[in-house]
C-alpha cells in the first residue's frame, strides 16, 4: 500500500456538501476546460447513477459548471454558477443516462467551444474529491489531475512515443507515468504522459512539430 497523504484522508477544502458530488465535481469540470482549451459555448451533461439521483440536493450541477467556468473546489461562487454561465453566454443542459460498467458518480460531458470543435469526455468521482477522466472522445483514458499531464493524438506508427520521451529527456522532464492506447494497428492513438513537473513552451513546440503529431494537450495539476 502507498503512502497517503493528509489530503487524501481528508479531501480537499470545499464547498459542501458532498467531496464526491461537489468537490469531486467541480474537479470534474476543471480538468475538461483544461482538456477542451478554447472558450466553451454549450455543454450538455449526461448524469449517470447517483449522480442523476441526487445532483440537484447535492449541487452536482452546479459545481459541474463552476468547475467548467474555471472555478476552485473552496470558491462560494459555484452557488451561482448557473447564473456566471448565463452571463458568459455559456448554454447548459441536465440530462439523466444510464452508462454501462462505470463508477456509479460519472458523468458524460458534450462541450461546444467557441470555435465549434465538439468534445466528448467521460468521467468519475471516485471519493475523497479524487477524480479519472475515463475518456476522451471515444479513446480510453486514465486522467487523475494530480500530475502535469500531456496528452497526444498521434499516427500509430512505430518510433512516435520515442520522438516524444526524447524531447522529454532533453529538458530533463522525468515521466511519471504513461499509458499509450490505439483502437487497432496503424489507427490513430493517444498518449497519456504524467510528468514531475511543468513543461515549458519550447518543448512542447518541439513535440507539436513532430509531424505524426495530430493534436496535443498539456493539462496542470487541479489542486
Amino acid at each position: 500500500m502507498g503512502n497517503l497523504s493528509i489530503f487524501d484522508i481528508l479531501g480537499p477544502v470545499m464547498v459542501g456538501p458532498s467531496s464526491s458530488h461537489t468537490a469531486g465535481a467541480v474537479r470534474i469540470g476543471n480538468l475538461a476546460k483544461e482538456i477542451v482549451g478554447e472558450e466553451i459555448s454549450q455543454i450538455k451533461i449526461y448524469l449517470h447513477g447517483s449522480f442523476k439521483e441526487t445532483y440537484k440536493g447535492h449541487g452536482t450541477d452546479k459545481a459541474l459548471i463552476g468547475g467548467l467556468l474555471g472555478l476552485k473546489t473552496d470558491d462560494t461562487a459555484i452557488k451561482n454558477s448557473f447564473a456566471l454561465a448565463e452571463k458568459k453566454g455559456v448554454e447548459f443542459e441536465f440530462l439523466k443516462i444510464d452508462l454501462d460498467r462505470v463508477h456509479p458518480n460519472t458523468v458524460k460531458l458534450e462541450i461546444q467551444d467557441i470555435n465549434n470543435n465538439l468534445t466528448n469526455i467521460i468521467a468519475s468521482s471516485v471519493g475523497g474529491g479524487s477524480v479519472i477522466i475515463e475518456e476522451i472522445n471515444g479513446i480510453k483514458v486514465k486522467i487523475t489531475g494530480e500530475y502535469y499531464s500531456l496528452i497526444t493524438i498521434h499516427q500509430d506508427k512505430p518510433g512516435i512515443i520515442a520522438q516524444i520521451s526524447k524531447v522529454l529527456e532533453n529538458y530533463k522532464l522525468n515521466i511519471a507515468y504513461m499509458k499509450v492506447l490505439r483502437e487497432f494497428k496503424g489507427s490513430l492513438a493517444t498518449a497519456v504522459i504524467e510528468l514531475d513537473e511543468e513543461i515549458n513552451d519550447s518543448a512542447l513546440e518541439e513535440i507539436k512539430n513532430i509531424p505524426e503529431i495530430n493534436n496535443i494537450r498539456f493539462l496542470r495539476p487541479i489542486r
